[in-house]
């Protein structure tokens, strides 16, 4: 009876896998060689930095991977841990802006994740919503508006808007708060998926040669990984402001979960060594294919939109029976694709004739 049950729980898994394409999930990897790791119970409590009294741990793995992003990120003094996933990583960003600056105020983009409206609540910080212009960037005028001078600001900056992938310009946000007067500010940067398309499309664009202080980023997106997960970076000053010593596990507390996933940062740091001389070129195919899945629905007729550095190609939402056989995100009246690695033309092209053959709603 068990065995029928996962059976059918496999090609169910199998056939939705064949149609997926409206979440930035990479399905192309290949993980077979480390999956006898799942035996052991692998966890990482505590700073990855500081070795625990629980030895069953990938520490070494999670450093590895967290410095391949810091160097990708130009990042010197610097922090950080392996995520359960973008949430996890936004929420200890904005944690980090509010610790350092108490009584700042959180300015965001209507476009902006969910994840960002959550920490304003679990961190009881104030919140300004700023207006967001058509392309889903945020409009920056209307932050230099909203700015409030008499306090301290954190910035959430998105590096792919949840819907339509944008990013926001860092030269503008920077100038808003220097008309305003502000010097006091905290910049987290999201960038669950364009963090892995941007270092290699346009990699002066956002670093930390920048005024940043944190950014998060999926593993589970563009990398690929068999569950969530995700890192996320700062200066190790700003995580100090967190750190507790807890005798119990023999660490620090610097993070926001206690246990942690220790497969994660295995599984990443396996992905990053067998591919991360080919992320550059998958970067840019994943850029030609949703330029492509563009360039198809505007031939048919059908009024599309493309951000530049983001394979998110967004386009009026067909009927349900499209929406759900494709699995496609919507929003209103639109629907989205986030073209990955594991999309090929052909693919795309069934996707495309169903979307036309469909009709909109």
């Amino acid at each position: 009876m068990t065995s029928a049950i996962l059976s059918d729980f496999k090609n169910y898994l199998m056939e939705r896998s064949d149609f997926f394409a409206g979440y930035p999930v990479n399905l192309s990897y290949d993980y077979r060689e480390i999956l006898h790791f799942f035996e052991f119970s692998i966890n990482n409590v505590g700073d990855p930095f500081i070795p625990s009294q629980y030895q069953i741990n990938s520490r070494l793995f999670e450093r590895e991977t967290l410095a391949f992003f810091a160097n990708l990120y130009q990042a010197k003094d610097w922090w950080g841990y392996v995520t359960s996933g973008g949430t996890e990583g936004n929420l200890y960003g904005l944690l980090l802006g509010r610790e350092t600056y108490p009584d700042a105020i959180l300015y965001a983009s209507a476009d902006s994740h969910y994840s960002i409206n959550k920490a304003a609540r679990f961190f009881k910080i104030p919140q300004t919503t700023i207006q967001s212009q058509p392309n889903g960037e945020m409009d920056f005028e209307d932050l230099r508006s909203r700015l409030n001078p008499n306090y301290p600001a954190i910035i959430n900056l998105n590096i792919g808007t949840t819907f339509k992938g944008a990013v926001d310009n860092i030269d503008r946000i920077l100038e808003a708060l220097e008309t305003k007067g502000i010097k006091d500010f905290h910049i987290h940067c999201d960038g669950a998926m364009g963090g892995m398309l941007l270092p290699y499309l346009a990699p002066e664009w956002v670093n930390f040669n920048r005024p940043i202080h944190s950014i998060a980023i999926s593993g589970h997106k563009f990398i690929g990984c068999p569950f969530p997960c995700g890192i996320v970076l700062t200066y190790q000053e700003l995580a100090d402001k967190l750190a507790s010593n807890i005798e119990y596990i023999g660490s620090k507390d610097l993070t926001i979960g206690g246990s942690r996933n220790g497969h994660a940062p295995l599984f990443l740091w396996y992905a990053i060594q067998k591919r991360q001389h080919l992320f550059d070129t998958e970067a840019r195919e994943c850029v030609n294919k949703a330029a492509y899945l563009h360039r198809q629905l505007e031939n048919a007729g059908l009024s599309s939109s493309l951000n530049p550095y983001s394979t998110t190609v967004v386009f009026p939402k067909p009927q349900e029976a499209t929406v759900q056989k494709w699995q496609l995100a919507t929003l209103g009246n639109l629907a989205h694709v986030v073209v990955m690695q594991n999309h090929s033309y052909e693919l795309l092209n069934c996707l495309i004739a169903d979307i036309i053959n469909s009709g909109q709603l």
